[in-house]
Parts: C-alpha cells; sequence; structure tokens
C-alpha cells in the first residue's frame, strides 16, 4: 500500500469501461489524498482493450475479459481489497483536496455510520450539484438530494454532516464491517457479493444501502467533503442509454425492499413509469420509450428472484424520514 502506517487501512476501487477521460485525473486525485496513509487503489478494466495507465497511479489493474456492469467490477476488487475502509469512485470522478480525511472525520464521529458521501458537483462552470446523497421521493423512485441546484452551502446552519438514506457509489466511503453485516459474512471474511451483482449497473448502490439499514447501520453526508463528476460516460453511449437499467432495477430493488407490500404498490409504480413512456411517445423520442419498455421487461424476467412474502426490509416509518428531494437553503 502507498503511504506510510497511519490511520485504517484504505482500498479505493475505480471501475472502468476504458473510455473516461477523466481515469487519469480521478487516480492521481486519489493518490494525493492517500499521502501519509495506508491506501491502495485498485482499477478493474473491464474495456475492450487493456486501459493505458500513467505509472504509480494503481497498484494493482484487475482485467475482466467483458463488461460485467458496475456491481460486479466492484465486487470483483472488494473481494480483494484489504482496507478496513473501501471506497468506491467512478472513472469519471475527481474528488477535491481534502475528501478522504473530510469522510475519516465523519466516520470517526459517527460509529453508528457505515458509509458516507459528500457533495458530488459537475464539471459545468459555474457547477451544478450532482447529489449529497440517496433519498426517495414520492413515486419510490431513489433520487440523488439536491440534484440540479447550485451549490449555495449546507442545509443548515453550522452543520457538517447529515443524515441521509445511503450514499451514491459514485464517490463514497463504506466501513468493511457495515459491508460485511450487510452482506450478512462473519467479521474477516471475504466479501464476494457487496453489490447485487443481478442489477449489474443502477440502483446497486440503493439495493446496498437498503441492506446497510436492514443491518443496523446508517449514512451521512459529509459538508467538508466534494468531489467533481462528469456523469455516465460510459453509458450514454448504449443505444438506449441507461432507461433499461433505470426503469427495470427501480422495480427489482422495491420489490426487495417491501416484500409482500410491494403489490399493492406495484400499480402506483407503474403509473409513474407510464408517464414517462407517454412523454417519450408524444416527443417522438422512440429510444427512451424503447428504452422504459425494456426496463419492464428486464424487471418482469428477473423479478422471481427478488421479490419476498416478509415484511418491509426497512420499516416504512424509517423510509418516510427520507421522502425529499431536495433541503431546505441555509438560514440567512
Amino acid at each position: 500500500m502507498a503511504g506510510h502506517a497511519r490511520g485504517p487501512a484504505i482500498s479505493a476501487v475505480v471501475p472502468t469501461l476504458g473510455a473516461s477521460p477523466w481515469l487519469a485525473s480521478c487516480l492521481r486525485a486519489l493518490r494525493r489524498e492517500g499521502e501519509g496513509r495506508q491506501l491502495e487503489i485498485l482499477v478493474v478494466d473491464q474495456g475492450p482493450a487493456p486501459s493505458e495507465l500513467p505509472a504509480g497511479l494503481a497498484d494493482r489493474l484487475l482485467r475482466l475479459p467483458r463488461p460485467r456492469g458496475f456491481a460486479h467490477a466492484n465486487n470483483h476488487a472488494i473481494a480483494l481489497a484489504r482496507g478496513e475502509l473501501i471506497a468506491t469512485v467512478n472513472d469519471d470522478a475527481v474528488v477535491a483536496e481534502g475528501w478522504l480525511a473530510a469522510l475519516l472525520v465523519a466516520l470517526d464521529a459517527h460509529p453508528e455510520a457505515g458509509a458516507v458521501q459528500g457533495t458530488n458537483l459537475t464539471f459545468d462552470q459555474p457547477p451544478r450539484i450532482d447529489g449529497r446523497g440517496l433519498a426517495w421521493n414520492r413515486c419510490w423512485q431513489a433520487v440523488q438530494i439536491d440534484r440540479g441546484k447550485a451549490p449555495q452551502g449546507a442545509p443548515a446552519r453550522g452543520s457538517t454532516t447529515r443524515e441521509i438514506f445511503g450514499v451514491s457509489a459514485t464517490a463514497a466511503l463504506y466501513r468493511r464491517a457495515a459491508l460485511e453485516a450487510a452482506c450478512g459474512v462473519p467479521r474477516g471474511a471475504a466479501l464476494r457479493s457487496v453489490f447485487e451483482p443481478r442489477l449489474g449497473s443502477y440502483y446497486e448502490d440503493v439495493e446496498l444501502a437498503i441492506r446497510l439499514r436492514r443491518a443496523g447501520w446508517s449514512a451521512r453526508w459529509v459538508a467538508p467533503a466534494t468531489a467533481r463528476h462528469a456523469g455516465s460516460t460510459s453509458g450514454a453511449r448504449r443505444g438506449l442509454g441507461s432507461r433499461p437499467w433505470i426503469y427495470g432495477n427501480r422495480l427489482l430493488v422495491l420489490a426487495r425492499l417491501f416484500g409482500r407490500a410491494f403489490w399493492p404498490r406495484l400499480p402506483r409504480l407503474l403509473l409513474r413509469d407510464a408517464i414517462d413512456l407517454w412523454h417519450a411517445v408524444a416527443g417522438l423520442e422512440a429510444p427512451a420509450a424503447a428504452g422504459i419498455l425494456a426496463g419492464w421487461g428486464r424487471a418482469t424476467v428477473r423479478l422471481p428472484r427478488f421479490v419476498h412474502r416478509g415484511a418491509p426490509l426497512v420499516p416504512p416509518v424509517e423510509l418516510a424520514r427520507f421522502r425529499t428531494a431536495s433541503w431546505p437553503e441555509p438560514a440567512a
């Protein structure tokens, strides 16, 4: 591992399809954050051709023979990671100076938190907020808090952290102990399926957030930690975009979350999707409409593996605390 033996050992996992122009900047920023710490960087390359990285940016370059999705790529590296803390960082995300230090302080101050993240900003000038953590809207869509808003400070005067439902795996830090609890494995055992591999990409961090809460861990947003995120660099190149995964995986994750309470909610869920479908058809957006329909097909085929007859994994009263897409502006 790079750096000196100070503080907990940290493993940073960066999956890539080899298409991101931000990959080298991403790794340089992580290497900078690891100075003076026990930090290892694992890059999981699943692109059509091996990525060429400048020397010293990655401690381990893991090669997958074909693209398997965000969940599988992260799982592949996490199974080999040695850190007590696991950072997941997209290959088009560049963390700002002090990002890691701020997250470590938050974990020390909140031992109940299994995962933390900061504010992810776009690369636009001026930047917009990409997200401050995961919440739910009234239609049970997982949303990024404050997405699209101008960054005007913390949501409450003097606060440096705030509880959120879960973290976005775009740029986040997890405790290994929390991941072990979420996966139901003994302390010190290998972590092999941290993210649900059958989801591939999209909603995999939401599903993990549900299991972390189920296991008794919370999550927090940390104000001083920031990162820049370019967006879905590789996913945007697919013909139907990310819609088959977003619309399909949402239903699968909600089926697992709600159990027997999923079926009464399903008509409203489909109605919300149908509104999106109507707008796509009315706007002559054939790829968008086809993507939504493909998402329904994806969910239909896989639903038996996710639905169950038990009670909700997270009590509805607990979920209700996180039904918001934005926070109030700071007090003047």
